[in-house]
């Protein structure tokens, strides 16, 4: 009775105060929901951003944007990088753990270390050499694409393809940086006659900027290797032909008894490599192992610069370039020693970044005053070898909503490679990154030439952790031998000068990989030509290089306490590339 009654009490006064209660509880506040984590694509090539983006947006891991987005730079960027070349893979979980792919391409089996020799016994010109089947490598890009899609992709193989085939078959507009590719490498972009009908007029003049270009041949290989993976590749009537047309592009001679073979692209092999990982003012820095000579020539500059304040010196100051010319003047001279592909030679990795031995190396570097000479720091025996400078290359970077991320560097070696193209892309020329000298048999070069064997690399990709363990940046550039350099230079900028990445890739770069100092021209470091003279660096020339660097930086949100990490990218203001979030 009691129950009824208070019942029957309270149910007026209810059905006044309820609309009142809704109505306040309308007004309060309520906590905001934390922001989605949104993934992103720094790439050279807008186009190939997107292509990455267009994976995230549907999903798909990091993993999966970078092999979009190599796929549609063999598009868009033929002068640079794509599936008729290779590759380094590295890839980062925000807890800490690292993976590398080693994709870099392979001399064939009958390849030998007189293998750029003339008849004489001397090295062939460069020239002459990229020029000719001698130059390639069996590509890794593809390989290496599946190894890593097995591993970390989402999405189906074929997906990952649309993009390329997409831009390949309905076609691409050629930028200005893609014509000056096509006026300033027209003996090798034209050189074979698939090439010359895609890129040049029946003048032989380069198509203007703002040409359309269709590659229905490249749109048909793509589409294959998407439906039969990567045995479409490897084996059968394409690995046949493309073989074929390198062994008939390779000169004769009487100690050359080698050529490529179907069966060098059959035996082909992405392989799983340890990180190299160190240490700099607490941040933990990954990269590739050998073959690369990337990870080690980054953290042999960074190490050997640590006991230096070069955050009180700043960007302005000589002394702070002189510092980081001396530094690289002793990586390099390790590098050119000691670094090849450690199935055939052991590579002193770790003892080359070992904190001690960086130690030792740095107490040779003075701030008043210039080092005479370089020399390796270790008591190993193969020689130094004769070897051309490397060109060419792409990088990009991928993060996606996890907080996972991809370094790749992917590259033909020189401007469109050796200029023999196959399925509609040009092959590369990277088994010029060997040396050309092959040492005597009591004491051989360590780079030498030898089948299976695969070339030494400056390719950088790069990932770092921050003091508190999560990962917080990946990094990379093209560029050849300016690749860890530029990388260096990336990392001093954000880490001790504390600049916004987009500033920290507009960084001036000093290179000097011996005695001889570049610079690059029309920047600040002009004006610092005769304090570097006087400092004892005799040679301090501006030459332009061959810069391009992308990246993607954590950068923690603000807005809710509980908010994910968020990450901004960034492109080399020298390129054309672009940074692309979901």
């Amino acid at each position: 009775m009691a129950s009824f009654l208070f019942r029957s009490t309270l149910s007026p006064l209810l059905g006044v105060l309820a609309p009142l209660l809704l109505a306040a509880c309308a007004t309060i506040p309520q906590a905001a929901a934390p922001p989605e984590q949104r993934g992103l694509v720094s790439a050279a090539d807008p186009r190939a951003a997107e292509a990455g983006v267009e994976m995230l947006r549907k999903g798909g891991s990091a993993t999966d944007a970078a092999i979009a987005t190599m796929l549609a730079l063999t598009v868009v960027e033929p002068q640079s990088s794509g599936i008729g070349g290779g590759g380094f893979f590295v890839q980062a979980a925000p807890e800490g753990t690292v993976e590398t792919i080693d994709g870099r391409e392979a001399a064939p089996a009958g390849a030998d270390p007189r293998w750029f020799l003339d008849d004489a016994g001397q090295p062939l010109p460069f020239r002459a050499a990229v020029a000719s089947g001698l130059s390639v490598g069996v590509p890794g890009n593809v390989a290496l694409a599946a190894d890593a899609h097995a591993r970390h992709g989402k999405l189906a193989w074929a997906e990952l393809f649309a993009p390329a085939i997409r831009l390949a078959r309905d076609g691409w507009t050629i930028t200005e940086r893609a014509h000056a590719f096509l006026v300033r490498a027209r003996v090798t972009a034209a050189r074979d006659p698939a090439g010359k009908a895609l890129f040049y007029d029946a003048a032989g003049e380069p198509v203007p900027v703002g040409t359309t270009v269709r590659n229905p041949a490249l749109a048909d290989t793509l589409e294959r290797i998407a439906r039969d993976g990567p045995d479409a590749f490897y084996r059968g009537a394409f690995a046949e032909a493309a073989a074929a047309a390198v062994a008939a592009d390779t000169p004769r001679a009487a100690h050359r008894s080698g050529a490529m073979a179907a069966s060098d692209f059959a035996a082909y092999r992405a392989k799983e490599r340890a990180a190299v990982c160190g240490t700099y003012r607490l941040y933990r820095i990954c990269g590739m192992g050998p073959p690369s000579s990337g990870a080690t020539t980054v953290l042999a500059i960074l190490g050997q610069l640590e006991r230096f304040d070069l955050k009180g010196l700043g960007k302005d100051s000589p002394v702070f370039w002189h510092l980081f010319a001396e530094s690289q003047r002793l990586a390099h001279a390790d590098r050119e020693r000691f670094l090849a592909d450690p199935d055939f030679i052991a590579v002193p990795a770790t003892e080359l970044i070992a904190p001690a031995y960086l130690a030792k190396r740095s107490a040779l570097i003075d701030p008043a005053k210039t080092l005479d000479k370089a020399e390796p720091g270790l008591d190993l025996p193969p020689p130094d070898g004769m070897e051309p400078p490397e060109r060419g290359t792409s990088h990009f970077v991928a993060v996606d909503g996890a907080g996972n991320a991809v370094s790749y560097t992917s590259t033909i070696e020189g401007p469109f490679g050796s200029g023999l193209m196959a399925g509609g892309f040009y092959l590369n020329n990277e088994l010029t990154d060997f040396s050309f000298t092959p040492g005597s048999p009591a004491a051989p070069v360590a780079n030498r030439v030898e089948g299976g064997k695969r070339p030494r690399s400056s390719m950088a990709p790069t990932v770092v952790f921050a003091p508190d363990g999560r990962l917080f940046m990946a990094v990379g550039a093209a560029g050849g031998a300016t690749i860890p350099v530029q990388v260096s230079k990336v990392l001093i900028g954000v880490i001790d000068l504390a600049l916004p990445l987009d500033e920290a890739l507009a960084l001036p770069v000093l290179f000097a990989p011996a005695d001889t100092v570049f610079i690059e021209p029309e920047t600040s470091l002009t004006a610092m030509i005769p304090a570097l003279k006087a400092l004892g660096h005799r040679q301090v020339q501006e030459r332009a290089l061959p810069l391009k660097a992308n990246a993607a930086i954590r950068r923690d949100g603000a807005s809710h306490e509980k908010s994910p990490p968020q990450w901004q990218g960034a492109a080399d203001p020298r390129s054309e590339g672009r940074a692309v979030s979901e």
